[in-house]
């Protein structure tokens, strides 16, 4: 069936009939037979890129009856190592890397192995890592205008931060309020991590839509409140388009309201206050709006810590109570856990104290200051060339479209020259976020050179096959969600194929 004909069949439906009517659809043998073969063809494109040493290495798909020579298995890694660290250490990749400077690289690995065995469940044999991880907090917490009270836990990562936070306001609401359906209002552009709290905790999430510079609509966000609703969420910024919603105006309503206001900062918390401090124009955000009574920034991106620690800050300790887990009543022991995990890795935390008192603020001044310039050297670029319109006003994470072209195409061809940046729905773009390795002399240039050819090259072959184009642009027009994420759940079984 077309998929223009079946927009026509869906689009006067609601979202439950069309799921339902997918759902059913989806079932007739046929229709599943031309699905998977679609898939199959599609991720058959893919597969090579994503598998690129199959055939140069030996698999493990059992363990070998004798173990390897660590020397062997040591120089198997770095050979794998050294051939992927081109691509991020010279600034091909948007965002997945904000440091990458070998000393700082070193520095943090030093500090990782002298805690390796370290589990902060364990306060009483590793006090270290709870001292660590309770200066990474207040040190955050002072750089978001956090005062007396304010407080909060290191994380696994953003996700993790953002789950947390959900589930402390699912807990307080039912506890205090005593609200059994709980629902978040949040803008469209909130990060997928808030569908995912929503899925885990049973909360109902009540996506708003953003205004034509893609912050959320205010008007909306109170016209979605109802008796239920436990919280508000905002971004500073937003991951698709780099912009910072209505803080102040959000948190008015909740203030009003006597409900929560979350404010998503993994992204731009250590970016945003020191460029306040460079004279950007960025408006209220952090603890020092009335209102805020939670935020989540990542120590792993702009903290430039190693990847897998986040904080999530409470206005006060009373609400961070709710997001502990406590078991009185179990034969092997009183168990309290602050976070998702039991065991987690206290070397993580070790290195993230080290990564952030090593960096202080001048380090942190500085590093903004480089990004900001060089985003805006790149934004300018973007802004020359005729069939390309940047998406809101952002500072840093900078989303942008084609206005004759296919911006997934762009996309391909811009793959094809080595850049690993990020696609985007509704509105179809692509965003590149700005780091340190972005700042490296000539890389805005030749980001700029690259995207100048890869739009001629769109421009004369509108329809060259191959790459993610056919996978978004599927996801684009096909008015079933169902179908989409039967998709992407069989790339994940590719990923985890040997």
């Amino acid at each position: 069936m077309a998929r223009s004909r079946l927009r026509q069949i869906i689009n006067p439906l609601g979202a439950r009939a069309a799921a339902a009517f997918e759902a059913a659809l989806r079932r007739i043998p046929a229709v599943q037979r031309r699905l998977e073969a679609q898939y199959a063809a599609l991720l058959a494109d893919i597969e090579p890129s994503l598998k690129p040493y199959r055939h140069e290495f030996p698999a493990y798909t059992r363990l070998p009856p004798v173990g390897r020579n660590r020397d062997d298995i040591l120089a198997m890694m770095r050979q794998l190592a050294e051939r992927e660290t081109p691509r991020w250490r010279d600034g091909y990749v948007s965002g997945a890397v904000y440091h990458g400077d070998p000393d700082h690289l070193a520095f943090l690995n030093q500090a990782y192995a002298l805690h390796s065995v370290s589990n902060p469940l364990h306060v009483d044999l590793w006090p270290s890592i709870a001292r660590y991880e309770a200066e990474i907090v207040a040190m955050t917490a002072t750089m978001l205008g956090g005062g007396p009270g304010v407080c909060g836990t290191v994380t696994s990562g953003g996700t993790e931060s953002i789950l947390l936070a959900m589930k402390t306001y699912r807990d307080w609401a039912r506890e205090r309020l005593g609200i059994r359906h709980p629902e978040v209002v949040a803008p469209v552009t909130a990060h997928a991590a808030f569908d995912k709290a929503a899925h885990y905790f049973g909360i109902r999430l009540v996506r708003i839509p953003v205004d034509d510079g893609f912050r959320a609509d205010v008007a909306a966000a109170r016209r979605a409140l109802t008796r239920n609703t436990i919280a508000l969420v905002g971004s500073a910024p937003s991951f698709p388009h780099g912009v910072i919603d209505p803080i102040a105006d959000l948190a008015a309503l909740a203030h009003d309201r006597r409900i929560g206001i979350h404010v998503d900062a993994c992204l731009g918390g250590f970016v945003l206050p020191w460029a306040q401090r460079l004279g950007y124009p960025v408006p209220p955000f952090d603890f020092n709006v009335p209102g805020v009574t939670s935020i989540s920034v990542d120590t792993h991106k702009y903290g430039y810590a190693p990847k897998g620690t986040s904080v999530i800050l409470y206005r006060t300790e009373a609400l961070r109570r709710f997001q502990y887990y406590v078991a009185a009543d179990w034969p092997g022991g009183l168990y309290v856990s602050p976070t998702m995990a039991g065991s987690r890795p206290g070397a993580l935390s070790a290195a993230a104290w080290a990564a952030m008192v090593s960096m202080g603020e001048q380090g942190y001044l500085e590093a903004t200051r480089r990004i900001l310039e060089t985003a805006h050297r790149i934004r300018t670029g973007i802004e020359a060339i005729p069939e390309l319109r940047i998406l809101g006003d952002p500072l840093w994470v900078i989303a942008f479209t084609a206005t004759r072209l296919d911006i997934y195409r762009i996309l391909d061809r811009m793959a094809q020259r080595g850049w690993n940046l990020n696609g985007l729905h509704h509105p179809p773009a692509v965003h590149i976020c700005v780091t340190l390795p972005h700042t490296a002399p000539g890389v805005a240039d030749r980001f700029i050179a690259d995207l100048r050819d890869s739009v001629a090259a769109v421009r004369r072959e509108p329809r060259a096959r191959g790459g993610m184009a056919p996978v978004y642009g599927m996801a684009a027009s096909l008015p079933f969600r169902g179908v989409i994420g039967d998709l992407l759940r069989r790339y994940l079984d590719v990923v985890y194929k040997p």
